[in-house]
């Protein structure tokens, strides 16, 4: 008698289910389709994306060997080509480069590429600390003090990536500028600073003999 049951249970089963199928099948179908279709718009995506990298590594490389040919107009040619239609991840690198090259030519003109680097919010912080300490670097001996604060103080914080060059940067300046406060500011900053590179900490140290002594009170 159980036996029957079972199967009379199985086929109120089979005829629910046949029910649904029918009603449903449609949307089952198209729902399977839509998958499938994005699965494999997926699927191209990472393909194409994948062959713009590789097209773009590629030309980045050229771009590269141009430069250490000296050959720095058509460099900065190709890197500002590759800064305009390239993948993000290979745009700030190029525009970096290219403002590199520019510098050979027109420091002033490499300084506003940096600058635009550094101010552009869509470009990671480390790339914008990195265009902000190359400027720097092409201002430093014409700059003021105060511009050069004003490019690189938040750059030589504690645990900033870059603080040893900005810190040596600022009290260069500083020197330079004949505020001895600020030089000697900078240059404790440098000595206190246990990962500070022993080149760095070398030249720190061979710019604190020239500063005068220190008044006493």
């Amino acid at each position: 008698m159980s036996e029957l049951f079972d199967e009379v249970d199985e086929e109120v089963r089979r005829e629910q289910l046949k029910k649904l199928w029918d009603r449903y099948s449609i949307y089952i179908i198209g729902l399977m389709v839509l998958i499938v279709a994005g699965v494999g718009g997926w699927r191209g995506y990472q393909y194409l994306e994948a062959q713009k990298a590789a097209e773009a590594g590629a030309a980045f490389e050229k771009a590269a060997e141009l430069s250490e040919q000296s050959k720095h107009a058509e460099a900065e040619a190709a890197f500002n080509a590759l800064a305009a239609n390239a993948p993000s991840g290979y745009r700030t690198l190029a525009r970096l480069r290219a403002a590199a090259e520019a510098a050979a030519r027109d420091p002033k003109a490499a300084v506003k590429l940096y600058d635009d680097i550094a101010a552009d919010r869509s470009v990671g912080s480390e790339q914008q600390a990195l265009a902000r300490i190359r400027a720097a670097g092409l201002v430093l001996d014409s700059a003021s003090y105060a511009d050069m604060q004003q490019r690189l103080e938040a750059s030589a914080a504690p645990g900033s990536t870059f603080r040893h060059t900005a810190r040596e940067m600022l009290a260069l300046s500083a020197w330079r500028n004949g505020d001895t406060a600020a030089a000697r500011k900078w240059l404790d900053a440098i000595a206190e600073d246990g990962e500070t590179p022993p080149g760095l900490r070398s030249r720190a140290e061979a710019l604190q003999a020239l500063l005068p002594p220190v008044a006493k009170s």
